[in-house]
């Protein structure tokens, strides 16, 4: 399959700069996966979108600011690192030191050696251990006075917004750039969809007969991650960490024993879900493991029956996920007619909802 079957035009204006002045506040495209039939309406009204007994799963992850700005050590030249993995087998964590892979700029003065600190309230020290394939660096950190490299993460780190959005972030980011869910820290990038939910949303999706499970997909640098293959099929997607524990595998299992909808929120959790029923017989099993699972067209789906996702990227593995649970020719047709009525693109644009 040909990469750029999923390429599309999009102006450059209906690229979402901010997000919604408030939370629900988005558009929603209503895409019926058998018909093809389009609808336009809003976020709010997706209680009455969904059917009562249907279960929809959410991710918890939430968002570290992975962004951080420094200079190096001695000439003081400006130094941006994005912490994409910690590297766990290859340097245990210990108490005032880590290590992790990152993307570093400017990424040809950065060798091996090379010595970075990153300095606000707290100060974080940083040394370049490793070259590694398109711009990535092996990155050791420290602190002064060993205490958690996490918290001096948290604490002088910035909202590591994607490349798309062309400002800097803001104290605003900090919030409106996690769902209501987040709980779980480890991600470098939003699950987006999750987004669009607040307390009064959920209240009116309980009245509704909905019930809501959450899951943990870490998401990694592979959600902005260019496809660079002619060839759909020779690309991959890097591996990812979730956790699934037992009220979630429950509620999901039973829904599915019911004949009940599994409505995913978002393309990790989609991703999640089917990884582990791939390995399940078509269930889900409370734990915790990684995946690289790579979902394109001609995927077969054992759990979801329903998608509330963002507008992705043209050429995305996460569009060709979107394409293969709506059909290609469907999800570009709604991608056509989103772009004509002119919704909100990426992660702080708008919503599409496929059943």
């Amino acid at each position: 399959m040909d990469v750029r079957e999923f390429d599309f035009d999009l102006p450059a204006e209906l690229i979402a700069q901010a997000p919604a002045a408030e939370r629900s506040g988005a558009r929603l495209l209503h895409l019926g996966r058998s018909t093809g039939s389009i609808a336009h309406t809003t976020i709010a009204n997706l209680p009455n979108l969904l059917q009562a007994g249907d279960l929809v799963v959410v991710n918890n992850s939430r968002v570290f600011p992975a962004r951080l700005l420094g200079r190096r050590v001695p000439s003081g030249g400006a130094v941006e690192c994005l912490l994409v993995r910690r590297l766990i087998s290859e340097a245990p964590h210990t108490d005032g030191e880590d290590v992790w892979e990152a993307l570093v700029h400017p990424g040809q003065k950065l060798k091996p050696g090379a010595l970075v600190v990153f300095e606000g309230v707290r100060i974080l020290h940083a040394r370049i251990l490793e070259r590694r394939f398109f711009g990535r660096r092996v990155v050791r950190l420290w602190t002064d006075d060993g205490s958690s490299v996490d918290a001096a993460i948290d604490a002088i780190g910035h909202v590591p917004l994607p490349p798309y959005i062309k400002r800097g972030d803001t104290v605003d980011d900090r919030d409106r750039y996690q769902t209501v869910f987040a709980r779980s820290r480890g991600s470098v990038a939003a699950p987006t969809a999750g987004l669009h939910f607040t307390g009064p949303l959920l209240e009116a999706l309980a009245a509704r007969g909905v019930t809501v499970a959450e899951i943990t997909l870490h998401v990694g640098y592979g959600t902005f991650q260019p496809v660079r293959v002619d060839r759909v099929e020779d690309h991959h997607v890097e591996p990812e960490r979730y956790e699934i524990d037992d009220r979630a595998a429950s509620l999901i299992n039973r829904a599915l024993a019911d004949g009940r909808r599994v409505i995913a929120v978002g393309t990790t959790t989609t991703r999640t879900l089917e990884a582990v029923a791939r390995t399940r017989e078509g269930r889900i099993a409370a734990g915790e493991g990684v995946t690289d699972l790579f979902i394109y067209p001609g995927f077969e789906f054992r759990i979801v029956r329903g998608l509330l996702t963002n507008f992705h990227l043209p050429r995305s593995s996460l569009l060709m996920l979107v394409a293969a649970f709506g059909g290609p020719d469907r999800v570009r047709d709604a991608y056509a007619a989103a772009i004509a009525a002119r919704y909100r693109f990426y992660s702080y644009g708008d919503a599409m909802l496929i059943t």
